[in-house]
């Protein structure tokens, strides 16, 4: 029996809410394959500025794959410097061209390392669960979530073994980056602050991972408000770009070549395309199926600001006092062991947009600026680190004193 629509059958859940239920989530199917894309290095080419290409290459991976399956639905979560794939294996081939695609331009375009790498759920269910649920933000789109530990073991499991990477052959042909977009400004925090975290619940804690998320989410929202409070995009902050450094990531990445007419030459049909988008939206024109007076809300309707990928990952706007309240209790719970987290602090949002139609499939993938999700992810790790450091110093004075209490037994 065929397991190639088992994604696009999947039940849609409507409130947030409902993925921090374990029961909600099905599991994938063991003929399919896991696809997972990361830069290797990511910090440091944040560090030397190029985070937007950073982020923009994890988007591009995504749109590669769309764009190469088809009209066949298929799981994917964005994670800032790469992404998270699930296919099913009549579009594994097409798929795993597709990414070798974008790593072959991560290294000619950005000269950075995109890591590609596929796991067969199997293999990967043999260890981990690996289920996905499917949530709807807006009438028009709905994008899923991972929940089990599957693509923290799948990830893991791709950056130690290399014989799951994959790597560009001399014949291997360019990725189709249609629909890929990144033409809106920065987006200013309205509060002051736009923050990138992400929570991952201690397998070994005392409360089961939906739970643990559970209790986070609940106390963001005490804490912030309701989700439209601390929505990082707001309808007046989202203004276009017309600047050709701002748009540089979007034109070496989808630029015919590296010549300077080529480049001008998109750099000219972004400016014409979003001149026209302002017109518009400003005159609230209908074109075609496209209500533009009406397109910033889709807009920001279809934004994945807050998701599950075995770890819950949010872009949040607030105050600092907001937070440094959220600081605290994350830093209660962690040292209480029921889970480590990362944190990166920005002013502002990026936006990169995924336009399959512009009526009723564009997915709008949201950072934290200036790092976001992979320096949020770096913060993790040295939680992870730090934990393990003491547990490490614990584990060695029980022996001691396990050892001395022996000794000084008659």
């Amino acid at each position: 029996m065929s397991t190639g629509n088992f994604y696009d059958a999947l039940p849609v859940l409507d409130h947030f809410l409902d993925l921090l239920d374990e029961e909600n989530y099905a599991p994938i199917p063991d003929d399919w394959y896991v696809l997972i894309t990361d830069i290797a290095g990511s910090t440091k080419a944040i560090d030397a500025g190029l985070y937007k290409e950073v982020n923009l290459l994890g988007a591009s991976s995504i749109i590669a794959v769309l764009n190469a399956v088809g009209k066949v639905d298929i799981p994917f979560v964005f994670g800032g410097d790469g992404a998270s794939l699930a296919v099913p294996p009549t579009a594994l081939k097409s798929a795993c061209k597709a990414l070798l695609g974008i790593r072959k331009l991560a290294l000619s375009a950005f000269n950075l390392d995109l890591r590609v790498g596929v796991v067969p759920v199997e293999q990967i269910t043999a260890q981990m669960p690996l289920k996905v649920a499917k949530l709807r933000i807006s009438p028009k789109y709905s994008y899923a979530n991972f929940l089990g530990g599957g693509i923290t073991y799948a990830t893991n499991l791709i950056k130690a073994d290399h014989t799951y990477q994959l790597e560009v052959q001399s014949d291997t042909p360019d990725a189709d980056l249609s629909g890929l977009e990144c033409r809106w400004q920065s987006i200013p925090s309205q509060y002051g602050q736009t923050i990138s975290l992400i929570v991952s619940a201690m397998l070994s804690g005392s409360k089961p991972m939906d739970q643990v998320y559970r209790d986070v989410v609940q106390q963001i929202q005490e804490i912030y408000g309701t989700a439209q409070n601390y929505h990082p995009v707001a309808h007046s902050a989202l203004k276009m770009s017309f600047h050709p450094k701002r748009l540089g990531a979007e034109i070496k990445a989808r630029s015919p070549s590296t010549q300077f007419f080529h480049r001008f030459s998109y750099y000219l049909r972004i400016v014409l395309e979003n001149l026209l988008g302002w017109v518009f939206m400003h005159f609230k024109l209908t074109i075609g199926d496209v209500d533009w007076g009406h397109y910033k809300q889709d807009l920001i309707a279809a934004t994945d600001y807050q998701k599950i990928d075995d770890m819950l990952r949010m872009v949040i706007a607030g105050t600092p006092e907001q937070t440094e309240q959220l600081t605290d209790y994350l830093e209660q719970r962690y040292q209480a062991g029921d889970l480590t987290y990362g944190l990166h602090i920005s002013d502002r949002a990026l936006m990169t947009c995924l336009i399959l139609d512009r009526c009723h499939r564009h997915i709008h993938l949201i950072d934290a600026a200036d790092g976001g999700y992979a320096l949020a992810a770096k913060h993790l790790k040295q939680q992870l680190h730090r934990k393990a450091k003491n547990w490490k110093t614990y584990t060695n004075l029980m022996q001691r004193r396990n050892l001395t209490n022996s000794e000084g037994k008659p």
